[in-house]
């Protein structure tokens, strides 16, 4: 086998040795048979949202199982084609096979990166929040051209997007935007977008044709399960309604729909501004009991709660990624080192590759926690 097929090889392995590692290959199969029992039992469907919750984590075991035996396989077929390739001298059989194994590492790879969205609500969905911040109208433009860049990465990846509310810039762009993201993992892949985002480039606004620094935050919180219970008080609360600004014309609210939802104890605030006011409570409550479950979460993994902690404003010195479009082209991840010079395609919402780079650099960090911790 040529040095470079072999590497491939290899590659292919480590992959698999992470797969089998993370949903704990030994004891795989019989976790599966453990779900198989007791989904046939007859009074599983007494209580829906328990037997939801059981189907879901049957069929991600199952979808783990047979995606590595479907990658271990494919391995071994074609390593195999390769030595019958060798052993005939058929040229054709070892090229086509060495195709068939770097389409296999693509993939493989993929399902490695897939594999760390493990965390306690990477399943869920996600509230996804852009506030413009230090710069003024170059900053509400940039706004808008993040909330873009999100909504094009979501669409690529099927996901459902719904926008929860919009606040509107003096002269461009957006103060603040509000969306929901419904699919799977969808938390798992944008919480890592959590931070400062700062732009650099040759301001549209400026007729001396500067260049401008801008900044605004970007915030992800899930989207809590019915079987998740976050205690609100009445008396924690406040609630405010008041009249949405649209587009113009006729659709323009004349009623008070809107809702603002105060939570005193940690200042938290959620809008909606849906045409209903009885959605919009709706939507603004779960908004905040995402928020206040997202920081639970932050409560219980040091990491995340130290960089929420040094959030501080959306300037100078809190940024977690660079987007320079001038006097040269790149993307930096601060956090990882991850750059590209495609600023085009990630505006454009190619964001796979900084998210993978910051899952894996998270899971290489908290393996080293559990390391020292066992020390």
């Amino acid at each position: 086998m040529r040095a470079e097929t072999q590497n491939v090889v290899n590659a292919i392995e480590k992959s698999l040795e992470l797969l089998a590692q993370r949903m704990d290959w030994e004891t795989a199969e019989y976790r599966l048979e453990e779900f198989n029992a007791r989904v046939e039992d007859p009074d599983l469907w007494n209580d829906a949202e328990g037997a939801q919750k059981l189907m879901r984590e049957r069929q991600m075991l199952v979808d783990a199982i047979d995606g590595y035996k479907s990658l271990k396989q494919e391995l071994d077929d074609n390593i195999e084609l390769i030595e019958l390739g060798e052993m005939e001298g058929d040229d054709d059989v070892i090229k086509e096979a060495e195709a068939a194994l770097k389409a296999l590492r693509e993939t493989a790879a993929k399902k490695e990166i897939e594999a760390l969205l493990d965390g306690e609500a990477d399943g869920n969905d996600t509230f996804l929040e852009i506030n413009s911040g230090a710069g003024g109208t170059e900053s509400c433009d940039w706004a808008s051209i993040l909330a873009r860049m999100y909504v094009r990465w979501a669409e690529k990846k099927g996901y459902k997007v719904e926008l929860q509310s919009e606040s509107a810039g003096e002269e461009a762009g957006i103060k603040s935007a509000s969306y929901k993201i419904s699919g799977p993992n969808a938390y798992g892949w944008l919480k890592s977008e959590s931070g400062v985002h700062r732009l650099v480039r040759i301001s549209p606004y400026d007729s001396a044709a500067r260049r401008h620094t801008s900044f605004s935050s970007v915030w992800v919180y899930p989207v809590v399960d019915d079987n998740i219970e976050i205690d609100v008080q009445p008396n924690d609360i406040r609630i405010d309604t008041f009249r949405s600004s649209g587009a113009g014309g006729q659709h323009v609210n004349t009623t008070d729909s809107a809702v603002r939802i105060t939570h005193i104890p940690t200042g938290i605030v959620t809008t909606s501004s849906e045409k209903s006011q009885h959605q919009n409570r709706d939507i603004a409550m779960k908004a905040l009991k995402s928020r206040l479950y997202q920081m639970e979460l932050d409560r219980r993994n040091a990491d995340i709660n130290a960089a929420h902690e040094a959030k501080g404003d959306a300037g100078w010195g809190n940024q977690i990624r660079s987007y320079v479009l001038q006097p040269y082209q790149m993307v930096k991840d601060l956090r990882t080192g991850f750059e590209t010079s495609d600023t085009q395609g990630v505006l454009d919402g190619d964001l796979d590759g900084l998210m993978a780079a910051t899952l894996a650099h998270g899971a290489s960090g908290k393996s080293r926690a559990d390391a020292n911790a066992e020390d």
